[in-house]
């Protein structure tokens, strides 16, 4: 399968603002473009990009004072088969989990798993350990939260979500994370493109998606809390400990958002698709 995606996002910027972007497909998603993805702005700017601690990739500029488009487009290949399901993966224990593995266990930023411990204990102390541990997490997450752009808050922690009951697909991956982080099960983030397809077309705008993933028998395994099935095409732009380490831009300034689309299609003998709407 053969998809094309990407993105036009604008600026306006009453002085030169630094901007750190993670608008680039994941390294391990590399191999399967067509060809080297570009990412441009109007007006032309001087950019340098590197890899941070989590592998991503990471664009590095300062915009001008004035306006500033950002956007980019690319075909990658996919083997157009679903997520994966393992059910029979195991729950480590902790002392046996690889090293670079343990930071996922860890309270961050917006999975603050000290407040949710005794309610995950309370809910899943008696599932069995492993992929159906997990995938009990991930039902309580998806009928816990009512999707809506309108609850949409960059500030919205995993308890917050968990309380005030909506949000966007960052929020069920938030709480879905920090929920396995207190059965001790190591969860990182992820963000990318996830388009409508195989499925009916999803209403609201387009834009980027999460989801998660969680290390299982040796393993990192994907799941969607939002979504709450396999689905196709999932391109992977940047993972970490939670949307902080993901945010598509990081400004050094004020900047306002002027414009912001993103698309994602099937080509050759795909017909075209439009990105199924998952905010945050």
């Amino acid at each position: 399968m053969r998809i094309r995606a990407g993105y036009q996002i604008t600026y306006d910027c009453p002085a030169p603002t630094p901007m750190l972007l993670a608008l680039h497909v994941h390294p391990s998603r590399e191999a399967d473009l067509e060809a080297p993805e570009v990412l441009r702005t109007n007006p032309h700017l001087p950019l340098r990009h590197y890899r941070d601690l989590f592998g991503n990739v990471v664009t590095r500029l300062v915009a001008p004072a004035g306006r500033t488009e950002i956007f980019g487009d690319f075909v990658v290949h996919d083997h157009g088969r679903p997520d994966p399901i393992s059910p029979d993966a195991r729950q480590h224990a902790i002392e046996d989990l690889p090293d670079e593995v343990l930071v996922y266990l860890l309270p961050s930023r917006y999975c603050e798993t000290e407040h949710l411990s005794n309610l995950a204990l309370s809910l899943f102390g008696s599932t069995p350990e492993g992929w159906a541990r997990v995938q009990a997490i991930v039902d309580y997450a998806h009928r816990r939260i009512t999707f809506g752009y309108e609850h949409a808050r960059p500030t919205k922690t995993a308890f917050e979500a968990h309380e005030e009951q909506f949000g966007v697909c960052r929020d069920y991956a938030h709480l879905a994370i920090a929920l396995c982080r207190c059965m001790n099960i190591p969860a990182r983030y992820c963000t990318g493109y996830l388009g409508d397809i195989d499925i009916p077309p999803l209403p609201g705008p387009m834009d980027f998606s999460a989801w998660f993933e969680v290390y299982l028998d040796g393993g990192w395994h994907t799941f969607d809390a939002r979504h709450n099935k396999p689905r196709v095409g999932r391109i992977l732009m940047a993972r970490g400990r939670d949307a902080t380490d993901t945010a598509i831009a990081t400004t050094f300034g004020p900047a306002f958002l002027a414009g912001f689309k993103v698309i994602t299609e099937g080509l050759a003998d795909q017909p075209a698709q439009r990105l199924a709407s998952s905010a945050g």
